[in-house]
C-alpha cells in the first residue's frame, strides 16, 4: 500500500485570476500606462489612416463616405517617375548613411569605453550627446556657414588659390552632405546602447585573454565584438526597417538647394503630393507600401539572424 505525498506549499496555493494579478501590479501598470498609450494613440490608431489608399478621400467627406477606388492610387504613384526618383534617392542616402554612419557610434563608444578617469569620459560622453538635442534647422544652418557658398571652407580654399567649391548645392555631393549632418549630431546620442553592453561584458574574460597573451587586438575580436554582436544585429535589423526614411524635415530644409532630382525622396514626395497638391490616397499608397516594405525587411533579417544564432528583434517559433 503506496502512501501519497503530501501536498507542497506550491500545490495548496490557488492560481491568482486576472484581476488579482492586475490588483497585485498596478503600481507597475499604472508606470506603464502613459508610455503604452504613446503608442496606441500615436503609432496604432493612425494605422487606420491607411484606408486612404483605398479611396478616392475628400477630406470634407470622412473616411465613412469617400469612394473606394481599389488600388488606383498604388498604380497611380508606380506610374509617376517622381515616385521611382525619389525611391532611387531614398535607397542612395539611406545606404550612404548606413555605410558611413552605423560604424561611428561603435568606434566612439570603444574611445569612451578606453578612458580610464571616469570624470573625463563623463565629460566627453556630455559633449558628444549634445548635438543630438539640437534642431535640424540650426544644425542645417550650421554646415551652410561651413560649407556653403560664403562659408569658412570655401573661403579657405579661394585663399589658398583653389576653386572654391559650395558642398551644399552640389546633388552629386548631397547624400554624403546628410551623412555628415547625421553623423555629427547622433554620433554620441547612438553610443548610448553601445556603452551599455560593453559594460555588459565580464572583465574577467579580458584578464583571461590577457593572461594568454592575447594582445589589444585579439581580445577585441574575441572578447570585444562577440560581446556586442547581439546589440548589433538587433540595430541593424531596425535600422533596416527605417530604411526608407531617411529624415523628413532634415531634407526639406536642403532640397531646394540641390533641387527635386537628387533632393527628392520618398518622405517629400509623399508631403508634397499629399498636402500641397490634395493627393491622400496616393500619399497614403506610397506610405503603405514604404511599411510593407519596412516591415519584410524586419522579418527577413530577423529570420537571417536566428540562421546566425543570433535572437534578433525577437525570438522565433522554434526558439
Amino acid at each position: 500500500m503506496t502512501v501519497s505525498a503530501p501536498p507542497t506549499a506550491v500545490d495548496r496555493v490557488p492560481r491568482k485570476t486576472l484581476w488579482q494579478r492586475l490588483k497585485r501590479d498596478k503600481v507597475m501598470l499604472l508606470l506603464c500606462l502613459p508610455g503604452f498609450l504613446y503608442f496606441v494613440v500615436f503609432h496604432y490608431v493612425p494605422l487606420l489612416g491607411y484606408l486612404v489608399a483605398f479611396q478616392d478621400y475628400q477630406p470634407y467627406l470622412g473616411y465613412l463616405h469617400s469612394a473606394w477606388n481599389g488600388f488606383t492610387n498604388f498604380t497611380t504613384a508606380f506610374a509617376d517617375p517622381d515616385f521611382w526618383s525619389a525611391t532611387g534617392n531614398t535607397l542612395e542616402i539611406a545606404l550612404v548613411q548606413l555605410v558611413l554612419f552605423f560604424p561611428v557610434p561603435i568606434a566612439l563608444a570603444l574611445l569612451l569605453n578606453s578612458i580610464a578617469r571616469d570624470r573625463l569620459r563623463r565629460f566627453v560622453q556630455s559633449v558628444v550627446y549634445l548635438p543630438h538635442f539640437i534642431g535640424w534647422v540650426i544644425i542645417v544652418s550650421i554646415f551652410q556657414q561651413i560649407l556653403g557658398g560664403a562659408g569658412v571652407v570655401p573661403d579657405l580654399l579661394g585663399s589658398l588659390g583653389l576653386p572654391r567649391y559650395d558642398m551644399t548645392t552640389d546633388p552629386h555631393a548631397f547624400p554624403w552632405l546628410l551623412a555628415l549632418q547625421v553623423m555629427w549630431k547622433d554620433a554620441g546620442w547612438g553610443t548610448i546602447i553601445i556603452l551599455a553592453a560593453l559594460l555588459s561584458i565580464d572583465r574577467g574574460l579580458y584578464e583571461a585573454a590577457a593572461m594568454d597573451g592575447a594582445a589589444r587586438w585579439r581580445r577585441f575580436w574575441h572578447v570585444t565584438l562577440p560581446g556586442l554582436s547581439p546589440v548589433l544585429v538587433l540595430l541593424l535589423i531596425l535600422n533596416l526597417g527605417n530604411i526608407l526614411t531617411v529624415g523628413f524635415e532634415q531634407i526639406l530644409l536642403q532640397r531646394d538647394a540641390v533641387g527635386p532630382d537628387a533632393g527628392e525622396v520618398l518622405d517629400t514626395y509623399v508631403y508634397f503630393h499629399g498636402i500641397r497638391d490634395n493627393q491622400w490616397g496616393t500619399a497614403a499608397a506610397v506610405g503603405l507600401v514604404k511599411a510593407v516594405i519596412g516591415t519584410i525587411l524586419v522579418i527577413g533579417a530577423n529570420k537571417f539572424a536566428h540562421r546566425l544564432g543570433h535572437e534578433g528583434v525577437y525570438r522565433g517559433a522554434d526558439r
